[in-house]
């Protein structure tokens, strides 16, 4: 079973709140000093998914990511879990792309690939938390697809997908090629290993232009957006302190009851 794995690079979700910071004007993250960036933790539980099937039936592991130059050190992290290969698509004209553009391009890089039979990614990203890139890509693709993927199966050609519901789940059967969205509920993906790390170091991860995978100029960038940001903030913690005075316990209750109240704490 051949399968790509989409990925992508994100700020540390497990940053220390005083070392998160924001750019209000150009509604961008910047980056923590000293901490790098991470592979999406939703994308890790994708690939370990399609490490599962791989070592079942068999096949190749190719990561595809999107981002700088500097987004191999995701690949490479994939490929020290167990992928096979990986590609990072870099090009100036991708900047400031949005989730159909993003998914646009990770299409294209797909179709030079070619030989495939499954596509997996994250439910969602742990940055912007939109859950929209691996249903467009399967819209691209013109491909079946399936959300929140808990487990896979592999039986005549077809795929036996267990996706998670709000009270249990559900089972559906899919022909190849086709796109599955992991969920997180597959479990801890695993670490990498001496040898992949090893395999991962030595590894050379070539980068696509949009020349290289025929992207439209039309369909990428800023000015292909079909949404912007309208604002970005960091939410603000304060405590604050309030002794409630009683002369019974019951009193204090009954004052502490009305005073959540007028909180908006219950």
């Amino acid at each position: 079973m051949n399968m790509i794995v989409c990925v992508k690079q994100v700020p540390d979700p497990e940053v220390p709140p005083a070392k998160f910071r924001i750019d209000a004007k150009t509604k961008q993250v910047i980056p923590p000093e000293g901490i790098p960036p991470v592979i999406n933790p939703f994308d890790e539980r994708a690939l370990e998914l399609a490490l599962r099937l791989k070592n079942a039936y068999g096949g190749k592991i190719t990561v595809l990511t999107m981002g700088s130059a500097k987004s191999e050190s995701v690949v490479k992290r994939a490929i020290s879990m167990g992928a096979d290969d990986g590609v990072v698509l870099s090009d100036p004209s991708f900047q400031d792309s949005d989730s159909f553009g993003t998914a646009h391009i990770l299409a294209c890089a797909i179709r030079k690939i070619g030989d495939f039979d499954l596509i997996l990614c994250g439910r969602q990203a742990s940055d912007w938390d939109e859950g929209v890139v691996g249903p467009i890509i399967a819209e691209n693709l013109s491909i079946p697809i399936v959300t929140l993927a808990l487990a896979i199966e592999s039986a005549d050609k077809a795929l036996k997908v267990k996706r998670v519901t709000t009270d249990g789940y559900q089972v559906f059967s899919m022909p190849v090629p086709a796109m599955v969205t992991v969920s997180w509920d597959v479990g801890r993906p695993r670490l990498p290993s001496g040898s992949g790390v090893i395999m991962a170091a030595r590894k050379k991860i070539p980068v696509w232009s949009a020349a290289d995978i025929g992207a439209d100029a039309g369909q990428v960038g800023k000015g292909a957006a079909r949404k912007e940001a309208a604002g970005l903030s960091r939410r603000e913690w304060a405590r604050k302190c309030e002794i409630i005075q009683a002369e019974t316990p019951d009193e204090a209750g009954t004052k502490l009851a009305e005073k959540l109240r007028d909180v908006g704490a219950v």
